[in-house]
């Protein structure tokens, strides 16, 4: 006899996965409290609207696990996240849901806005991110973490900017970052290898400026550090061999890379995985949170591949 009950139960699931992860998949400003109702509250405090510096995107919030202070510190890394939107569009507060996600498993992590088009073009987003990690690793301590080790972490163009800033050192030593405390990097759906192919894009990123200024996958070094790369196979706004390509670049430089290739899995759904109702449209939390494991007790100089 069919329990309809349990049917009515799956659908219903489905649907919310399929309602979130299609929500994110453009990346755009719309309403996210679907993904975001769970993570109001939970085993965390939520420091919010930090200023990292003068204007008014250039705040952050902050997600501390309970029983982490300065007085009772945690090893594990700070995580760094950078939301997408195509450098357009975007809000911290529309991804409370990431931020609460990896606090519940004991990860201090720190989401900060940025500027956006048409207020500036390249690099201004990136000059934004490099003063927030700045900020964070002056900061880190007091909050209970290690500054010396920060994972940087973004989704399509916070993917971009979070391979940027894990690749060109010198970026981020101009801000008074230091770039060896960078343990790790975590891509989700990112354009590491960015041809612009829009008339909007054509202006963000616009001459002096070129490929070989704006691409992340130029900058890869035995030095990078670490990383873990999720795609989806059916992403429909950036292809999956953006992913393929930087995996390839930091393998022959023997840097450590874990990639994992979703198949039926579009854009936003690598984010979406880290929400509650659509935590099955894509296991992006459970191997995000496996990797940071491995940077707990792992020299960020180490290399091989991961396993």
């Amino acid at each position: 006899m069919l329990n309809l009950s349990r049917i009515a139960t799956r659908i219903t699931t489905r649907a919310a996965v399929a309602a979130v992860a299609g929500m994110l998949s453009a990346c755009s400003a719309i309403t996210f409290g679907i993904a975001n109702a769970p993570a109001s509250f939970g085993p965390f405090e939520r420091k919010a609207d930090i200023a990292y510096g003068a204007g008014k995107r250039q705040r952050l919030d902050v997600y501390v696990p309970d029983g982490v202070s300065a007085s009772q510190p945690s090893d594990r890394p700070v995580v760094v996240f950078w939301y997408g939107g195509s450098w357009k569009n975007g809000s911290k507060a529309d991804y409370r849901f990431v931020g609460a996600s990896l606090a519940e498993r004991g990860f201090i992590t720190v989401l900060p806005d940025y500027r956006l088009y048409p207020e500036v073009k390249f690099p201004a987003f990136l000059d934004d991110a490099a003063r927030a990690v700045a900020w964070v690793q002056e900061h880190a301590q007091e909050l209970g973490g290690n500054p010396r080790r920060i994972v940087l972490m973004g989704h399509s163009a916070g993917a971009h900017t979070a391979a940027y800033l894990a690749l060109n050192h010198e970026f981020l030593a101009k801000r008074g970052a230091k770039p060896e405390w960078i343990a790790g990097l975590v891509g989700l759906s990112g354009p590491y290898a960015l041809a612009p192919n829009t008339p909007t894009l054509h202006r963000i990123f616009a001459p002096p400026w070129g490929e070989s200024d704006w691409q992340p996958v130029r900058f890869v070094s035995p030095k990078a550090p670490p990383a873990f790369l999720a795609h989806g196979m059916d992403d429909g706004w950036v292809a999956v061999e953006q992913t393929e390509e930087l995996r390839d670049a930091l393998q022959a430089k023997g840097v450590r890379v874990k990639t994992e290739l979703y198949r039926n899995t579009g854009h936003g759904a690598t984010v979406a995985g880290f929400s509650k109702p659509a935590r099955g449209s894509a296991p992006t939390l459970e191997q995000t949170v496996d990797f940071l494991e491995s940077l707990t007790s792992t020299s960020t100089a180490q290399t091989g591949p991961l396993h």
